[in-house]
């Protein structure tokens, strides 16, 4: 099959624009855990069942999204929407994707507001935070297992680690550093990285899009400098709208050009950039607590969608908590609501900028180096955070060590959490041994943790 290039809005549906809505809507209700269960939805429904997109094409359009900074689940959406429907399609896969998460955390949001501090309800969501540990340890297994395929690969994401767990390093440098690091071995040591190789395609029927077909609109500098000027418009006017309204030094400011600066190094998924949002809302900007970053993890994977969506409930409560002069609640629902644009609104651009040119990145090998440096690393960036909720859900108090370079956070050794251990540990039990998801997991350590709030049992 020929490449079939996109000449732009005018280029024809490959599939029935209608039945394209429906199957995105429908995909968007089944986008619980996190990018490998959001991944394997898509692969499941286009490649399998519907025979959309090949299932080599799949991955190479995956390939190019793991290399952009934000959620590749959702840029991937808005890729293969893309090639399906245009820019159109794009739009509309990428904007179903996040919806029903949105909607969803909103809404548990205000209930956390507005009964968060019931002592049932305080148990409810201890216990739920609880499952966030084995959760997150799990993703660091995974990714592990896929990434470090070589000493060298190793040794970068234990350096990550170090440098963020014992010498507070921050996560933009850790990210360049690995990033410079995967380039420089490609090119000293190219066989550190291993290619996978690819699956045979044996299924009779031919795809819409074929593996070896290329659908990009034609390469045109003002086509780029077109999608470039506006989409750096749609993202920064809301900001600056904010900056008007409330002042350069509101929390809505703050959070529209910190959640912005945070769409541009989100290597690695959620579980990466989590670790340095929550240094930056809980010890920079104060905008909520160690144990309530953890509760707003675990909200966040209870609802469909990317698992960055948990900045819009730390942009809620923070906007709550400082709201200047505004009524809380408008500010809150406005940070959460602005977070949220200035988190995605970059996916769309990146893809509708990059795409067209994607096909000239198949077996780059410097690229591929660069990608699998920022990989390795980001197994000890997960890692680092696994710790950080290890701290904070166990014991209660943290004493901060500082000599020299080293920056440590010293548990208390009176003030552990025996109820929140146990659930962590059944939660842990559930995942690594039963093999539960980590919605189930959380369901049964919600009810846990219930249980502990009738007997009295403190979850933190």
């Amino acid at each position: 099959m020929k490449a079939v290039p996109d000449t732009g809005p005018a280029v024809r549906d490959l599939v029935p624009f209608r039945t394209a809505v429906r199957t995105w809507f429908l995909i968007s209700l089944e986008t619980f855990g996190g990018p490998a269960g959001q991944i394997a939805v898509m692969q499941r429904v286009l490649v399998d069942e519907k025979r959309w997109i090949g299932h080599r094409r799949f991955q190479h359009a995956l390939n190019f999204c793991v290399l952009l900074p934000g959620p590749e689940a959702q840029q991937l959406a808005i890729y293969i929407g893309w090639l399906l429907n245009g820019r159109l399609g794009g739009l509309v896969a990428g904007i179903l994707f996040v919806l029903p998460g949105v909607v969803a955390l909103l809404a548990l949001s205000v209930v956390y507001v507005l009964f968060g501090t019931v002592p049932l309800i305080m148990a409810v969501f201890g216990g739920v935070a609880a499952a966030t540990l084995p959760i997150v340890a799990q993703a660091v297994v995974r990714v592990a297992r896929r990434a470090l395929n070589h000493p060298a690969l190793i040794a970068l994401a234990v350096a990550a680690f170090v440098a963020l767990a014992v010498f507070s390093v921050p996560f933009p440098a850790v990210i360049a550093a690995a990033g410079f690091t995967g380039w420089v071995l490609s090119r000293a040591a190219p066989g550190t990285f291993a290619p996978a190789p690819e699956e045979d395609q044996t299924d009779t029927l031919a795809p819409v899009i074929a593996d070896d077909a290329l659908h990009a609109d034609r390469l045109s500098t003002r086509r780029a400098a077109l999608i470039l000027v506006a989409g750096l418009a749609l993202w920064f006017l809301p900001v600056l709208a904010v900056v008007l309204w409330t002042g350069p030094g509101s929390v809505l400011t703050q959070q529209g050009l910190f959640f912005s600066g945070t769409a541009l190094v989100t290597f690695g998924g959620a579980y990466a950039v989590l670790s340095y949002v929550a240094q930056q809302a809980v010890e920079a900007f104060h905008w909520l607590s160690p144990a309530e970053m953890v509760r707003g993890l675990a909200l966040a994977e209870t609802t469909p969608g990317p698992l960055i969506m948990v900045v819009q409930f730390v942009a809620f409560i923070g906007a709550y908590r400082n709201p200047g002069t505004l009524d809380p609640w408008t500010a809150a629902f406005t940070g959460a609501l602005l977070t949220t644009w200035v988190t995605f609104v970059p996916c769309f651009l990146f893809i509708f900028l990059g795409a067209p040119y994607v096909e000239r990145l198949r077996g780059n090998r410097t690229l591929a180096g660069v990608l699998s440096g920022i990989t390795a690393a980001v197994v000890g960036v997960i890692a680092n955070l696994a710790l950080y909720f290890a701290v904070h859900i166990v014991f209660s108090q943290t004493t901060p060590l500082v000599w020299g370079p080293v920056h440590l956070q010293r548990p208390d050794p009176n003030s552990v959490n025996l109820a929140a251990a146990v659930i962590a540990a059944v939660a842990a039990l559930l995942i690594f041994r039963f093999r539960f998801s980590a919605l189930r997991t959380i369901g049964v350590c919600a009810v846990l943790g219930l249980a502990a709030g009738i007997l009295g049992l403190p979850l933190g």
